[in-house]
């Protein structure tokens, strides 16, 4: 089963509640590496995988990444690499830290951030063209990530692919929001930054799972097992 096989029939699994069908999808070398330091961008897909990255943008209503993966890399998260429609950018950000530069800003993206977040920084984003959306739980200091999936699909947002940084993905496995994985996997050791802990309250497994060679990289997909 080729990877557009294998989605196309995964969508059309039923999720749990109303949220979107969520896809972890990221890159990491031999021993388990996201970065060299945390905050400090690493290339590790060569080109053949980093293009199935942009297909499988493609696919999905919107893309999800941390203020972290915004202040490292400065990422457009669009699909200039194949032929499809930009995915909507969601970005977790309690404190409302995106710079006023962003790449990402000319995509009309939303900002995800907590009750407390600055005001004045909101009135900034949204003259730039961003949509802010605020939970307003006072005793939170991140975003929920359950009310905001609601929200996403109160949007209209039907699939939903997790790119990272590292704290991102974690929180998605710990919390078991996940009904998917595609995993690129460099053929190099690294000894950086890997996912943080602790360890997940319930083991992940996987059905359907399948593994290619995508250039010198190694692709593995497959559903999460409920």
């Amino acid at each position: 089963m080729g990877l557009d096989e294998w989605l196309a029939k995964s969508f059309q699994r039923p999720v749990s509640s109303n949220r979107p069908s969520i896809t972890l999808s990221y890159a990491q070398s031999l021993d388990g590496s996201i970065a060299l330091r945390k905050g400090e961008h690493l290339v590790l897909s060569g080109p053949e995988s980093h293009k199935l990255t942009h297909q499988l943008r493609a696919w999905h209503d919107a893309i999800l990444v941390g203020i972290g993966t915004v202040l490292s890399d400065d990422p457009q998260l669009n699909v200039r690499l194949v032929e499809g429609k930009n995915p909507r950018i969601v970005v977790l950000d309690s404190q409302l830290r995106t710079p006023r530069k962003a790449r990402l800003l000319n995509s009309k993206a939303i900002i995800f951030c907590v009750a407390d977040a600055p005001q004045k920084t909101q009135k900034e984003l949204e003259e730039a063209g961003v949509v802010v959306e605020r939970q307003l739980e006072m005793a939170t200091t991140r975003v929920d990530l359950p009310a905001m999936l609601a929200r996403l699909w109160e949007l209209g947002m039907r699939s939903l692919m997790v790119e990272g940084g590292g704290e991102i993905i974690s929180s998605f496995l710990a919390a078991g929001l996940l009904d998917r994985v595609a995993l690129t996997v460099a053929p190099q050791f690294v000894g950086g930054y890997t996912i943080p802990g602790p360890p997940y309250e319930k083991m992940l497994t996987f059905e359907n799972e399948m593994v290619e060679k995508y250039g010198k990289d190694f692709v593995l997909w497959g559903d999460v097992k409920r």
